[in-house]
């Protein structure tokens, strides 16, 4: 385990970022009061945000993150009758191409 400055980790941010990714902790302070901790994403037991969440998914390869924004508007698709959902889809998909 490491503890820097602020200023310090600025200046060399990708040697503490490869200090915890080879599972060492760093403990970031601010005028010697601890602000942060960086480690591996793995090493989270339980992330809080949604944005975690996400992250430690796709860090242990659960899922794998979007590469580009996810549209704004989606397109409902009205199911009916007594076909299955997946049949439904099947059905738009054709209908659209």
């Amino acid at each position: 385990m490491s503890t820097v400055g602020v200023k310090e980790l600025k200046n060399r941010l990708t040697y503490y970022l490869r200090q915890a990714k080879n599972g060492e902790e760093v403990i970031v302070t601010e005028r010697d009061t601890p602000i942060a901790l960086i480690q591996r994403i793995e090493a989270v037991t339980e992330p809080v945000s949604l944005e975690a969440r996400l992250a430690k998914a796709a860090a242990e390869g659960f899922i794998t993150l979007p590469t580009r924004k996810l549209r704004s508007r989606v397109q409902r698709v009205a199911a009916k009758g007594r076909t299955s959902l997946a049949q439904t889809i099947i059905k738009d998909r054709e209908d659209r191409f």
